[in-house]
């Protein structure tokens, strides 16, 4: 009987898998068939370009990734680094090579995405071409330890708005007395300098505009010195209103739990408000909490969110849960299964405290927001959601999801249990994140139904690995289709079957996915 069971099991999470392998495929074959059809030609052609201006001598080799008959952001690379959804190059290094070309940087700038170039310790031979500050989102240039020439042009280099790591150094500079700027903080106050300074045929003019960059100043100071009164009146009447703690988190039973509460709490008899699951530095103390910023995001019957900012400006999302019929010991436990799951695809738990009355647990707060709020965001025409970036978001939470049901045994094992659109957030490199993992566990089993939304919930609902991949397939109709479940409500399984049956199968797809299948056709 129980190796029947286990057989049962095994054959249920071979078939989990099979899933995850079977969405990383469909992924990634699409991905090639857009770059077969040219999507990537130009970003490809410009790389291309660069590389043999900086490499006459074609010393790259296999750098050269065949005449990029591919798109170098399907190749794995040292050199070459692309974003996320693999659509743009944002990084170059061709460090150490022994190159001897010369910077093209027209067609360099064509890769508008381009944040971080370095040529460090080769031949490179030129100038600094002019033509480099139409690379507006350089953030990182190193060219340093090469046989560069001629005046660098700070006047080119300052027009790159969103640098901040500049270094020229050992090179062949007329202007040399500048070689050493490394840090663009630097750079402007070089700039003033050589403003002020000039060259030696240039003294007379300095001096007689010297009072007028005494002035200048002066009164700009004077302009903002008044300006930064008006706003900071404007910010504090507003605070005031708005930025106040809730009195929720303020008057917190926390701050006034007295030892022998605690004590009937905790059976071992520890005093311990806050339990973290970080590096001691990222910790901080129930005090620096009580006396932070923050504001109410959402209410619901069982939970409160709130965003929290320290006196640091470390800024935390905090989740108030509220009549949790589980013990101590059992809650205890939970958080401890949880925080130790680390995963690219899940919302780490940093810490929690617990009381008699509520429990808090502490996150980082995501400040890109919710998959719901960039596809929402989509359908209104506020912003780009190509179907690229949806295959990766699908294949993130696939493996999430997967992680979890592979790092515990079935009896030990968490299902969601609440897992739709708001419930994905969007890291800082725009990955997904499986938020709001185990809370399900903590409420009462007999209201747990109210735990998942209507339109993700299995038939049968039931909190399991089943309804967990029902309400994952759900997530990949809302990103076929271009419909969202939490804003209106559809069914939408329902509303596909209608639409197949009425033969109006070409109208299921959101624009995009129409759009690319067209292409790969």
């Amino acid at each position: 009987m129980m190796s029947g069971e286990s057989s049962r099991k095994m054959q249920r999470r071979e078939g989990f898998n099979m899933f995850v392998k079977g969405l990383i495929c469909i992924a990634v074959v699409p991905l090639l068939a857009t770059v077969c059809m040219g999507g990537e030609l130009s970003e490809s052609q410009s790389l291309l370009s660069f590389i043999r201006s900086v490499d006459p001598q074609r010393k790259l080799g296999a750098y050269q990734w065949n005449e990029f008959s591919t798109s170098p952001c399907l190749v794995k690379s040292e050199v070459v680094k692309c974003n996320l959804q693999g659509t743009s190059i944002i990084e170059i290094r061709l460090e150490s090579l022994n190159l001897s070309g010369v910077i093209n940087a027209d067609a360099l700038c064509k890769l508008q995405s381009l944040e971080v170039l370095s040529l460090a310790r080769n031949q490179i031979h030129g100038t600094i071409p002019r033509s480099i500050s139409y690379c507006k989102r350089l953030r990182y240039l190193n060219l340093s330890s090469n046989s560069l020439s001629g005046r660098v042009s700070w006047s080119t280099l300052t027009k790159l708005k969103y640098l901040k790591s500049l270094d020229i150094s050992n090179n062949h500079f007329t202007n040399r007395e500048f070689e050493h700027v490394y840090k663009y903080s630097q750079l402007n106050a070089t700039v003033q300098n050589e403003i002020v300074a000039g060259t030696p045929g240039e003294s007379n003019n300095n001096k007689s505009n010297t009072l007028l960059w005494t002035l200048v100043p002066l009164f700009l100071g004077l302009g903002f010195f008044f300006m930064f009164l008006y706003c900071m009146g404007k910010i504090l009447s507003k605070r005031r209103k708005a930025n106040e703690i809730p009195r929720a988190i303020k008057e917190s039973p926390l701050k006034h739990v007295p030892v022998n509460a605690i004590q009937e709490l905790k059976p071992e008899g520890r005093h311990q408000e806050l339990v973290f699951f970080v590096e001691d530095h990222e910790r901080f103390k129930l005090d620096d909490l009580l006396d932070a910023s923050a504001n109410l995001r959402s209410q619901s019957l069982y939970t409160s969110l709130y965003k929290v900012i320290l006196k640091n400006n470390a800024t935390y999302a905090v989740k108030r849960l509220k009549k949790l019929q589980v013990s101590f010991k059992e809650f205890e436990q939970t958080m401890r299964q949880i925080g130790n799951l680390k995963h690219r695809n899940i919302l780490p738990l940093v810490g929690y405290s617990c009381a008699d009355t509520e429990k808090l647990l502490f996150y980082k707060y995501q400040s890109n927001g919710s998959l719901l709020s960039l596809l929402q965001g989509y359908i209104e025409g506020k912003k780009e959601f190509p179907w690229r970036f949806r295959l990766t978001i699908a294949t993130g939470i696939a493996r999430g999801l997967a992680f979890i049901y592979q790092s515990f045994n079935d009896q030990d094992s968490i299902p969601h249990g609440n897992l739709k659109l708001s419930n994905i957030l969007l890291g800082e490199n725009m990955e997904p994140l499986i938020s709001e993992y185990g809370i399900s566990r903590l409420l009462d089993p007999k209201k747990n139904c109210l735990v998942s939304s209507n339109g993700y919930m299995a038939p049968e609902k039931s909190l399991s690995e089943q309804g967990d991949v029902f309400s994952f397939g759900i997530i990949l109709l809302e990103l076929l289709t271009g419909k969202t479940v939490e804003k209106t409500g559809v069914d939408l399984p329902k509303w596909v079957g209608s639409m197949v049956r009425e033969e109006w199968t070409g109208e299921v797809f959101g624009k995009d996915v129409t759009k690319d299948s067209m292409q790969w056709a």
